[in-house]
């Protein structure tokens, strides 16, 4: 592949031949498959870590443990299937962040990705031998500049350190959303609006700290020309989701993928989801029937997220997402980005990169 046209992307002592992250999609989408074959292709191949134990034969019974082995599993086996940038993504609102965390650093793994919530207390336990020591780089993902400040200031405070890269995720990003309803689709509050304003904000702690701190454009990221237009605002990189499910490698079921190849653009629903946030979804007839008041009985062994109130819930998203994975659409839904409409097609991973830098060279 030809990437002389295309910039790198560094975090910290990291660098990637193609400034392009595959966002980490929870719950079997992206594991040691898709994240190992976008990484031997020169990007950041990201496993999603909520849901990760499903497959164990315990995890019922012993959710915790299950998780935390089926971690170490993926990570170890991408880890042998590839030697190029493997990052972890980990939602702040999972019930067992802390150990997901851990188990990251332990196994060294290249970069963590930390949304749904802001990584903050807790950290120092985590590393005690601080942050600036360990192999694994901590990005947050943030949906505006006082998300980003809040972090910053608090990183500054308490550890006398920042990230190496932060994630801004705009509103036609799939899945969970960091942004209220209404927000949406207000024009204050596009992923164009929100990076220069992230920017400005990291660049007083790059001059702080002497160091890059690389700004990474995410959320209704489609072409390469899309790509091109994110790095002339000012962004080091890109974080894309949607267009690697289409792939050959992803970990999903074909039934999935196809969910994708069959999605209109008028299918693309906001959901409010147990965890108390918006997320985007392809409508099918298990979320209708939910939209309905229809409540799909659930028995809750373990409490994966904090915020979700099992008792109240209408259905399971953790049960119905490993459905949808698995291809048993009628018994869940499948997540997607503003663009899957767009998708017409399965290839492989490397056609992928090879069509987006080749669009991005056009652009």
């Amino acid at each position: 592949m030809n990437f002389k046209k295309i910039p790198k992307l560094r975090i910290g002592n990291l660098e990637a031949k193609i400034p392009i992250i595959q966002g980490g999609m929870a719950v079997g989408i992206s594991l040691s498959g898709l994240a190992s074959a976008v990484a031997n292709a020169g990007g950041i191949g990201v496993i999603g870590t909520a849901g990760i134990g499903m497959l164990e034969f315990d995890l019922a019974k012993n959710f915790t443990e299950a998780n935390k082995r089926a971690l170490r599993k993926v990570i170890r086996k991408a880890k042998k299937m590839t030697k190029g940038i493997i990052g972890v993504n980990i939602m702040v609102a999972l019930s067992d962040f802390h150990d997901m965390v851990k188990i990251v650093v332990e196994e060294k793994v290249d970069l963590v990705f930390i949304g749904a919530g802001l990584p903050l207390r807790g950290l120092e336990v985590l590393v005690p031998d601080k942050l600036r020591k360990i192999k694994t780089k901590i990005v947050p993902i943030v949906s505006s500049s006082r998300a980003a400040k809040i972090i910053f200031q608090y990183w500054q405070k308490n550890y006398n350190y920042v990230p190496d890269a932060v994630v801004v995720e705009g509103p036609l990003a799939g899945g969970h959303l960091g942004f209220k309803k209404e927000q949406i689709n207000n024009p204050d509050f596009t992923l164009e609006k929100i990076l220069p304003e992230v920017i400005s904000v990291i660049r007083l702690y790059e001059k702080e700290f002497n160091k890059n701190i690389s700004v990474i454009a995410a959320g209704g990221i489609y072409t390469g020309a899309d790509i091109y237009k994110y790095i002339q605002l000012g962004a080091q990189g890109v974080q894309m989701a949607t267009r690697f499910v289409a792939t050959y490698e992803c970990d999903a079921s074909i039934k999935f993928k196809e969910a994708y190849l069959k999605c209109q653009k008028d299918d693309l629903t906001i959901i409010d989801s147990p965890v108390g946030m918006p997320g985007r979804a392809i409508k099918n007839k298990f979320l209708e029937e939910v939209s309905y008041g229809v409540r799909k009985p659930f028995k809750c062994p373990w409490k994966c997220l904090k915020a979700c109130n099992f008792k109240k819930a209408p259905y399971c998203i953790a049960l119905a997402l490993t459905n949808a994975q698995q291809g048993k659409l009628e018994d869940g839904f499948a997540f997607a980005g503003s663009n899957a409409y767009r998708v017409d097609k399965i290839i492989s991973v490397k056609e992928l990169i090879v069509n987006l830098i080749d669009e991005y060279e056009k652009a």
